[in-house]
């Protein structure tokens, strides 16, 4: 029997994770090869068990970096430069991926774990004492509608490209594996499938979680990640509800755009403008975004990543978010990702004022407010002249520049149907449903798992 190397070390329930400050570790054996009953029999088992499924997705092959750095380079648009020694992004930049690619490979790895480890808290949630229990629910389906919703965008075709009924994203495994068996070679599931469940996940989640849950989620968080995928889906209004939602929440619970954009980034906690972000300090420092982004005088790299004049060109000249880009080791550096041990920004407020703004000028409404007014909003936040009138493109504008290089771009232009321009060829573009713009089904996997089909242009 072909033997499913990513269900044997996804399909593990323990996890050893630190989140933020806390030093706690699980030392749970495989589920494998441990009674089910052992391992999760407690209240206080579950909850340990969760912390690890917050340690996948917070690790460098998910939230802590590297989902953001597969979205920058596959829409690099020859507005920025790779110029690393890793091959592993580099392949991404040249769209020119091959299958083995050990990033690509550790993405997917890390992401069926943390699911299995919530199909597990799932299977026994009754267990969880009863006032915590909608909560530890809510956190694990938040867990996998984010996880089942990074590997559709990044695994499958767009939603807005072809038959979303046809076209395939990745396996969806809902149930608990402990001994992998024939059975639990699945095939791909499709885009439609996956989106629906991510909107199933979401929903509820948003339902059960509180307002208040320190770093971990809650419910304006879960608001905002479902407005992300309705964006995708081009579900407009629900997408501005969705927005509106978390706008409400977020700022009755003292959320608010902060005084200067650079002040929303390089922190060792968590800002008023940050809905959302992965904790980073010196004891859990996994962030693949300062690695590659930063410089020797910041704890990273060499400089990976290098900012183009064509990006800066797009920018007023008053615009305060210019003072990100400073010249550090010989080329142009975006300081977003400058300090070493701080968080990685995953949503901030920021981005749902520009969500509502957009929906709202698409459905002609102004739930809310205005789509001038939350443009504006975002705008004198910077010190640009509010507008007096307003478009779709200088919408879309806006966003591109208020959440560069925090990996929104490609996914924009896959929404709305554009184009990436090459980074090495200027006459050749690729389009929004390009095969080259979707990562490869791990070759490890098509060899194990003979009901997985490989993406076009990666043969298999």
């Amino acid at each position: 029997m072909k033997f499913n190397y990513i269900l044997q070390l996804s399909f593990i329930v323990s996890a050893i994770g630190i989140i933020s400050s806390c030093t706690d570790q699980l030392d749970l054996k495989p589920a494998q090869s441990v009674d089910q009953e052992i391992a999760l029999n407690s209240d206080a088992n579950i909850k340990r068990v969760l912390i690890g499924a917050y340690a996948d997705l917070r690790n460098e092959d998910l939230w802590g970096g590297r989902t953001i750095l597969y979205a920058e380079m596959l829409g690099a648009n020859n507005e920025i430069r790779w110029e690393g020694t890793f091959n592993q992004p580099r392949e991404v930049y040249n769209k020119s991926i091959f299958t083995n690619n050990s990033f690509v490979t550790d993405t997917w790895l890390r992401a069926y774990g943390a699911i299995n480890t919530v199909n597990n808290i799932l299977e026994v949630i009754n267990l969880v004492n009863e006032e915590d229990r909608d909560r530890i629910q809510g956190e694990a389906l938040f867990i996998r509608g984010a996880i089942y919703f990074e590997l559709a965008k990044l695994y499958g075709l767009p939603y807005t490209a072809g038959n979303t009924d046809t076209n395939l994203a990745v396996p969806l495994v809902m149930n608990p594996t402990r001994e992998v068996t024939e059975e639990d070679l699945v095939p791909r599931n499709t885009v439609e499938e996956v989106y629906q469940q991510v909107l199933n996940d979401l929903t509820t989640a948003e339902e059960l979680l509180p307002e208040s849950n320190g770093f971990f989620a809650r419910n304006y968080v879960a608001s905002a990640l479902l407005s992300r995928v309705y964006l995708q889906m081009e579900r407009f209004g629900d997408a501005r509800d969705a927005a509106d939602r978390a706008i409400t929440k977020a700022t009755e619970n003292g959320k608010s755009l902060v005084n200067n954009y650079m002040e929303a980034f390089n922190n060792e906690a968590d800002t008023q403008e940050d809905l959302f972000t992965i904790q980073v300090n010196a004891q859990d420092p996994e962030n693949n975004m300062h690695l590659f982004y930063s410089t020797p005088d910041f704890g990273g790299r060499d400089g990976d990543i290098t900012i183009l004049d064509a990006h800066i060109n797009q920018y007023e000249e008053e615009d305060e978010r210019l003072e990100q880009f400073v010249v550090r080791a010989g080329e142009r550096r975006t300081d977003k990702w400058r300090d070493q041990f701080r968080n990685v920004k995953v949503i901030r407020l920021a981005e749902m004022y520009l969500t509502r703004a957009e929906a709202n000028f698409r459905e002609g409404t102004a739930i809310g407010a205005t789509p001038l007014e939350d443009i504006n909003r975002i705008r004198t936040r910077v010190s640009l002249t509010p507008k007096s009138s307003l478009s779709l493109e200088a919408i879309l504008l806006e966003r591109k520049l208020e959440l560069a290089h925090e990996g929104h771009f490609i996914h924009d232009i896959k929404r709305t149907r554009g184009e990436i321009q090459d980074n090495n060829t200027s006459s050749l573009q690729y389009s929004y449903d390009d095969p080259r713009m979707v990562l490869p089904v791990p070759q490890r996997e098509m060899d194990a798992n003979p009901e997985l089909v490989q993406n076009p242009g990666y043969g298999g």
